[in-house]
Parts: C-alpha cells; sequence; structure tokens
C-alpha cells in the first residue's frame, strides 16, 4: 500500500476505572508495522487485555506488512505481569489470576493459550520481528522480547525470567526460544536463579543482535527494518521457513527442503 496508514487499539492504559484497557498502540506504514506497549507509568506491564489485543492484531495484520517492530513507550520495554493479577482484587474490569483460576478450573489452560496466540503469531515465516528492548524486559516481557526474530537492544537493558521467583513458570512461549538462542544449561540459569541479563551478556550468549546506546535504538530499528525490506519478499519468507525448519531436520532432511523452496522460487521466476 503506498500512502501509510495509521491504526491506534485500546486505550493507552489502564485507568482505574473499572473499563479494560489494552494499553497497546498499533501503527502499520507501508511494509512495517510497529506494535508499542503504551503504559509507561506501569512500565508497560501486562494483562489480559494487552494478550487479547497482541492476538487481535495478529489476527488482521494487513497482509502487505513484512516488518513487525515491538518495543515499549517510556524507559521500558516491559516489567512483566501487572503486579495486581496476582492480587483478589486484580486489573479492574479484568480479574485476577485467582478469580480465573477458581472460575475456569482446569479450562485456566484454554486462557493460558489464548495469551499465548498474541506471542506466537510473532514467528510467521512471512514476517520478521524485531523486539525494540530498552530498559526492564521481565517476565512477560522478556518473553514477548523472545517471541520476535531479532532483539536489538540498549545499553541499559535488564533481561529477567522472573516466574520461577513467583512460585509459576514462564508459559507466554518463552521457553523454547530461550533454549535455542543460549542452549539448555545457560537457559536453566537464567530462569532456575530468576538473575538480571544485561547488554553486555545478551549480545555474548546470542540473546541480542546488537546493543547501542538509547538514543540510538530508534535509527538502529529503522536502519534493520531497511536492510531487511531490501531482499526478495518470496524469497524472504522461503528462507526463514528454511531456517526455522533447520533445527529439527537431519542435513539430508534439509537440503531435500532447500531443494523443494528452489525448485518453487525457479519456477516463480523463470517458469
Amino acid at each position: 500500500m503506498a500512502e501509510a496508514q495509521a491504526r491506534q487499539r485500546g486505550g493507552n492504559a489502564d485507568d482505574d476505572s473499572g473499563s479494560a484497557r489494552s494499553g497497546v498502540r498499533f501503527e502499520v506504514d507501508g511494509e512495517i508495522a510497529t506494535i508499542t506497549l503504551d503504559r509507561p507509568e506501569k512500565r508497560n506491564a501486562q494483562t489480559f487485555a494487552t494478550w487479547s489485543e497482541l492476538a487481535r492484531i495478529g489476527e488482521s495484520l494487513p497482509e502487505q506488512v513484512r516488518v513487525v517492530v515491538v518495543k515499549g513507550e517510556g524507559p521500558s520495554f516491559s516489567a512483566g505481569i501487572d503486579l495486581r493479577m496476582f492480587t483478589p482484587e486484580g486489573v479492574p474490569g479484568q480479574g485476577s489470576f485467582s478469580s480465573a483460576a477458581k472460575s475456569e478450573g482446569a479450562g485456566f489452560e484454554q486462557r493460558v493459550s489464548q495469551a499465548q496466540a498474541g506471542f506466537l503469531w510473532l514467528r510467521r515465516p512471512e514476517i520478521v520481528s524485531i523486539a525494540a528492548v530498552q530498559g526492564h524486559a521481565i517476565g512477560a516481557g522478556f518473553q514477548l522480547a523472545l517471541a520476535c526474530d531479532l532483539r536489538i537492544v540498549a545499553e541499559d537493558v535488564s533481561f529477567c525470567m522472573k516466574e520461577p521467583a513467583l512460585g509459576l513458570v514462564p508459559d507466554l512461549t518463552g521457553t523454547k526460544p530461550l533454549v535455542d538462542l543460549v542452549g539448555l544449561a545457560k537457559a536453566i540459569d537464567i530462569c532456575l536463579t530468576a538473575r538480571t541479563v544485561h547488554a553486555e551478556e545478551a549480545v555474548r550468549i546470542g540473546l541480542a543482535e546488537r546493543v547501542v546506546a538509547g538514543g540510538d535504538l530508534e535509527q538502529a530499528i529503522q536502519d534493520k527494518a531497511a536492510q531487511l525490506l531490501s531482499t526478495n519478499r518470496d524469497a524472504a519468507v522461503a528462507t526463514k521457513r528454511l531456517l526455522q525448519g533447520a533445527l529439527g531436520r537431519t542435513l539430508e532432511e534439509q537440503s531435500a527442503a532447500e531443494a523443494v523452496e528452489q525448485a518453487a522460487r525457479i519456477r516463480t521466476l523463470f517458469g
């Protein structure tokens, strides 16, 4: 689409009035979509409404979008789950984990699956997702960054998988990409100590592709998006499919998959 589009979904924050607002801003400009967690006064803490809105965005993502940028408004990417969800009162208009667990019983697993839907779509082959991470990326915030294909981080970034310290497990699709990126032993260390991983270590162990000064983060994201858009779209989609499947295939199986994808490309280009 030649002209720029801009859309805003949900409110800027939960205003404690009782109405459930997602605190997610969504904008599309040509082939680039930007998702902004927009509750800076709560360090972009996430709620049921956040996850529902992320899922809705994935379901209705415009077809022309090739790059999705995920970022947080203010000094933090996301400090994790809104702590009010752990209280009996919960988040106004949304309830709490306690009320949901009691009312839904065994059906609470479905609630988790619905939340996960807001993270899973960011890995689709037809897009490349980039997390622009500054400040706190804790728990659900860490997992949202892990849901993206690439992570470019500011020097002040603090990754922490806080869930085990709260008596919970990471359940927003973050455990597999963490193991894939850093290995099992390092993932165990990060999760079971709930320690903080800062920028230098994040780059060194593969959690982040690049670290920049905080003031340079936006430009670094723009530059990376431009690089990604410079390649052929269909070839990029096919290549991402190959890369995503590589870990689960033998060399022979991967070679066969390459042949299938290349044959399809050659037929399209020269058939």
